[in-house]
């Protein structure tokens, strides 16, 4: 310690500084293009306040999609060469829809180009969770802190998609993270002590409408 900083306090900073980067609504993937199947959602008045937008999140992120972003992500962490192959195989064929296939490939291509200044030249065709915990291993961050800055990162990008369309008003947006703020612990630490056999989802709502959002007559977002 030369400056008043411990090296272990210089790695967590130098982590968080990290994600903050990759998980930022800044960082180049594009993710704001891409609603998961809340325009779809919010056409048919599923969602028409913010409880609904907070309640359709956090089952998401506890029992849907979300939830399976994170094993898969903490999957692809643990994996090897050879076993990161089979997880982005299988993060694929976890899509539901072909939207939710786009989604996932579009926005882990777009990390995996974006990250090139962390990576080591080594890629895959992998959906973005896959992409994101690949990467995080080998930068050596906390699995538990990766999965909860995702899990936040997800939230807060389909708020912003309430906000634009239900519509909410900011503040009420960030009173929603503030109230999801123990759903994001629970499930980051649930996912980073997972396994692929805790893959499952029954958020068919949720996938139901990401279907229904192909046939959309005006749309303002890719899914």
């Amino acid at each position: 310690m030369t400056d008043g900083v411990s090296s272990d306090e210089r790695t967590g900073l130098d982590g968080l500084l990290k994600l903050q980067t990759w998980l930022s609504p800044a960082f180049p993937i594009g993710a704001f293009g891409y609603s998961h199947g809340l325009e779809a959602a919010i056409a048919d008045g599923l969602l028409r306040r913010g409880t609904d937008c907070e309640a359709w999140i956090a089952t998401l992120l506890q029992h849907g999609s979300g939830w399976n972003d994170l094993v898969l992500l903490a999957a692809a962490y643990r994996a090897d060469a050879s076993e990161l192959v089979e997880v982005a195989e299988l993060g694929l064929a976890m899509s539901g829809s072909a939207e939710r296939r786009r989604e996932a490939m579009d926005l882990g291509s777009a990390f995996g180009e974006a990250s090139v200044p962390w990576g080591d030249g080594a890629s895959i065709a992998a959906t973005y969770p896959v992409a994101v915990g690949a990467l995080a291993c080998r930068e050596g961050l906390p699995l538990s802190a990766v999965c909860a800055a995702f899990a936040h990162a997800f939230a807060a990008n389909l708020l912003s998609v309430c906000v634009r369309l239900v519509p909410l008003g900011q503040r009420e947006a960030v009173a929603i993270l503030r109230r999801l703020e123990p759903v994001l612990e629970a499930v980051a630490r649930r996912a980073a002590a997972s396994t692929l056999d805790d893959l499952g989802s029954a958020a068919i709502l949720s996938e139901i409408q990401a279907m229904r959002h192909e046939t959309l007559e005006t749309r303002l977002f890719r899914t």
